[in-house]
């Protein structure tokens, strides 16, 4: 395990750059002229045009499958960060219902650990649950990048199926202020805050934003997985009911100051990132069980630093280090020992010729509870990287991760003071070398990494012999070592047509809660995993925009081919119960280790604008991802051989389409009409396939509308979303909301000071 002494020579010494090239020049006639986003920029310097690639083309042409997802145009609207991600290609967001609820990422099969979910390049679980897309606002955020295979350098982590980074907003060129709020159904209130100052004499900045989100999610279910249990144990299927213990609340901030732009550093900041939330669990991990009384509290405290350099030390080379240091705070009660019905009554059975309340177990998922779960958690990533020569570049990455968690159960003083500790520690050492080549048409990486991993538990349990009772201590380790390669490719064919390729062979470590368990989103442990191995495949193209007068097109489509072994996923009802023709007792999940998988998939997207008054996109991603391990442990066929993994949505599609109309009601005012429709097609939530897993094609649109007034400073937008009132579902046939309606203003204050 490195020591906090070895960690802080390694800053220095064994790190990766987040490549970065900028030019400088003093030259006062140096001049750019900005088109549209998607244009090219063009660069006058005296009689010398230099022509470049807009941020967004250059990181979809680098040779890695990513997807950019601007987030300008949201920011406007009642959409949540969540929601735009889940209208991209190839993705999919699993939410266990509402606004708060459960959330996981499915990116072309891939899930869970396989996929790194970060902020800033710092992973999101470092913030805490309530820091997180689900209440972070789009107005916090810079852009999305959307990767599906293998990794850059500069994210480094274990993980292989892609990544998510969030890019928070950074400019401090203006001293600005922003500001919105909106309200909409099941009493959904939002808002959030921004302000951005900088001195530019001293180059001292300062940047901070915050959000508040309410929700009591009282929407109405009416599917097939809403019952209703009378006295005489009679079930109705389905029942109609509204959720009416379903209360989401989050508060956060994030607060950075520091210098840009000087001699010692292009950025140093050091902040404080603080967040808090209460969420009520309204069902186990299907809706067949009404709960009501479980709830969950969550704090997070980090502090940040984030420090760049050009030309560190010497020319050519660069630096770049961030860190967090968190504390998160997880408390759980669930004290109620009645079972409800969906209309919010208590259940009744018939004991000795009369009705009388249903009681639980004590708590209503099992015995009562009352926790709490401490975890500090560091985690800094290091780049070091040196530009060769020109097209040539060169970078070490350090990654350091360690989370220290510890269990409390508050019910049973006897073992308050004997709380179960655990311990994660990671390193992982990754170098990267870039080239350009063939008058820049080629553009190659090689990745390297070499993970260690180790994890530690101590328990106390009291076993009871001959009427006396023993307090137990158990230990329980593991330690881990891999590599892992990759290499990308991305190749200009011709002007805007780009063929870009990946393959990686890498492996992916159990994480502290697929591990360890975690109580709060029904997740039980397993000491028992072991690393999942991953060897994929990606092929695909870009091309656009094509250019023909006022229209536009572009064209994206990829190819993929992965393998996994011993796949790491979510598994909620063993083989045994397949049968049993219900899903009433599955209430709680753990994650184990699959076997072989093999998916093989093709995502494609299209993009039409028009005048640059009409955008058009359909996009759409479609995968068999089957089990592929033939003989049990007897030796004997598998049952499940060239089976559909389950609870694994394997055809998406989405359409958008935006329509801008200029001066409408006012002089210099704007209007924006929006229409998205998505797909999901049918899928079966566990193994065997019967029938009442089967969850059903489902078909959703929204439409919205915005208004900017001539100021520039005020838009107003009103969102109506699943207009048709669908029945629609996610993980384990969970109903999610019905049509709703919310309004939503957004204020930019003049630039001042």
């Amino acid at each position: 395990m490195f020591s906090k002494y070895t960690y802080l020579l390694l800053f220095l010494f064994t790190l990766l750059p987040a490549l970065s090239q900028t030019s400088n020049t003093n030259n006062k006639n140096f001049k750019i002229d900005k088109t549209n986003a998607n244009d090219t920029i063009t660069e006058n310097l005296k009689s010398v045009i230099v022509k470049g690639k807009p941020k967004k083309q250059k990181l979809e042409t680098s040779g890695f499958a990513v997807a950019i997802i601007e987030t300008k145009e949201a920011s406007l609207r009642n959409l949540t960060t969540n929601e735009l991600l889940d209208r991209s290609v190839g993705v999919r967001v699993r939410q266990n219902g509402g606004i708060g609820s459960n959330v996981e990422y499915n990116l072309n099969g891939m899930s869970g650990s396989a996929i790194g979910m970060f902020i800033d390049g710092i992973e999101i679980s470092t913030f805490g649950s309530s820091f997180n897309l689900n209440n972070i606002p789009p107005a916090m955020i810079e852009r999305i990048e959307v990767y599906k295979g293998i990794l850059p350098s500069h994210l480094t982590g274990d993980y292989v199926g892609g990544a998510i980074n969030v890019v928070l907003k950074k400019d401090v060129s203006k001293n600005t202020a922003t500001a919105a709020v909106s309200y909409g159904s099941f009493q959904t209130l939002q808002s959030d805050l921004g302000v951005t100052l900088r001195d530019k004499k001293s180059g001292l900045s300062f940047r901070g934003s915050a959000f508040y989100t309410y929700t009591d999610n009282s929407f109405e279910t009416w599917g097939r997985s809403t019952t209703f249990v009378n006295h005489l144990q009679q079930i109705t299927r389905p029942y109609r009911a509204k959720r009416f213990n379903n209360t989401y609340k989050a508060v956060g901030g994030r607060f950075e100051a520091g210098f840009t732009d000087t001699k010692c550093a292009d950025q140093f900041f050091i902040g404080y990132n603080g967040s808090s939330n209460y969420t009520e669990i309204p069902h186990g991990i299907t809706m067949a069980v009404p709960y009501v009384g479980r709830f969950n509290e969550t704090k997070s405290h980090a502090l940040l630093l984030n420090y760049t350099k050009k030309n560190f030390l010497v020319q050519n080379l660069a630096l770049n280090i961030n860190a967090v240091r968190s504390e998160r705070s997880t408390y759980l009660q669930d004290t109620i020992s009645y079972a409800y019905n969906w209309d919010g009554t208590i259940r009744e059975v018939i004991e000795f010729g009369e009705r009388v309340p249903l009681r639980t177990n004590g708590g209503q998922q099992g015995p009562k509870t009352i926790t709490n779960t401490d975890r500090k958690i560091t985690n800094a990533r290091s780049n070091l990287g040196y530009l060769i020569t020109s097209g040539h570049r060169i970078s070490l990455n350090h990654k350091f991760e360690a989370t220290n968690r510890k269990d409390e159960d508050l019910l049973n003083p006897s073992l308050r003071e004997l709380a179960t500790k655990s311990l994660v520690t990671k390193n992982i050492v990754s170098l990267n070398y870039e080239a350009e080549s063939f008058n820049k048409k080629l553009i190659t990486n090689l990745l390297g990494k070499y993970t260690t991993n180790k994890t530690n538990q101590t328990k106390y349990e009291i076993v009871t012999t001959d009427g006396v009772n023993t307090i137990v201590q158990r230990e329980s380790s593991t330690s881990d070592y891999n590599f892992g390669y990759g290499a990308t490719a991305s190749y200009q064919m011709i002007e805007k047509l780009f063929v870009i390729g990946s393959t990686e062979n890498s492996y992916i470590m159990p994480t502290e809660n697929q591990l360890f368990g975690a109580p709060e989103i029904n997740i039980l442990s397993n000491l028992t995993l072991e690393p999942e191995k991953n060897i994929n495949y990606n092929l695909g193209f870009r091309w656009g925009p094509i250019d023909f007068k006022k229209h536009k097109i572009s064209f994206y489509a990829n190819a993929f081919w992965r393998n996994g072994f011993n796949k790491i996923t979510q598994q909620a009802v063993d083989v045994s119960e397949i049968e049993e023709e219900s899903d009433a007792d599955i209430q709680t999940t753990r994650y184990v280790n699959l076997g072989k998988t093999q998916a093989r998939g093709f995502e494609a997207e299209i993009i039409y604008v028009y005048n640059n008054k009409l955008n058009a996109s359909v996009n759409f991603s479609k995968f068999n991802n089957v089990f592929k391990l033939e003989r049990d442990n007897n030796g004997l066929p598998h049952t499940f051989f060239g089976q559909q993994v389950p609870n694994e949505p394997f055809l998406t599609a989405n359409a958008n389409i935006q329509y801008r109309l200029n001066n409408v009601l006012q002089k210099n005012s704007v209007l924006n009409l929006y229409y998205n429709t998505g797909f999901v097609g049918e899928y079966y939530v566990v193994w065997g396939q019967p029938d009442w897993s089967l969850t059903p094609s489902q078909f959703t649109h929204d439409i919205s509308i915005s208004y900017g007034f001539p100021s520039k400073k005020l838009i107003a937008s009103v969102d109506v979303k699943n207009i048709m009132n669908a029945e629609i579902y996610d993980n384990f046939s969970i109903q999610k909301p019905g049509r709703g309606i919310y309004f939503k203003l957004n204020y930019t204050f003049s630039t001042f000071l």
